[in-house]
């Protein structure tokens, strides 16, 4: 499969602190099915692109609305620890402090 070519608004950077939202290059990468015990299977090629691994772990966000989900994302554990640290590490550190 050639190479997809994307334009300078797709977020291109794999960490935490990539600033990606939908108004910067959401896009959908692929189509995927549910089987009967509920699995599915990330293309190979999103995983390359992601940078996505035998054993690592993937955090499920969901967005909510009219009390559904409407919306679901996934993102890399570390990635999300790392964001949940810049948020509470310095709450953490002023309260020390008190």
């Amino acid at each position: 499969m050639a190479p997809r070519k994307t334009d300078d608004t797709t977020a291109k950077s794999k960490d935490a602190s990539c600033g990606c939202s939908c108004n910067t290059g959401c896009r959908v990468e692929a189509v995927l099915s549910v089987d009967e015990r509920g699995q599915m299977v990330l293309p190979k090629d999103v995983r390359e692109k992601a940078g996505i691994r035998t054993g690592d772990k993937l955090a499920l966000i969901s967005w909510e609305k009219d009390g559904s989900i409407c919306c679901l994302a996934l993102m890399k554990a570390d990635n999300l620890n790392s964001m949940v640290k810049d948020i509470l590490g310095p709450l953490l550190n002023d309260q020390g402090r008190s």
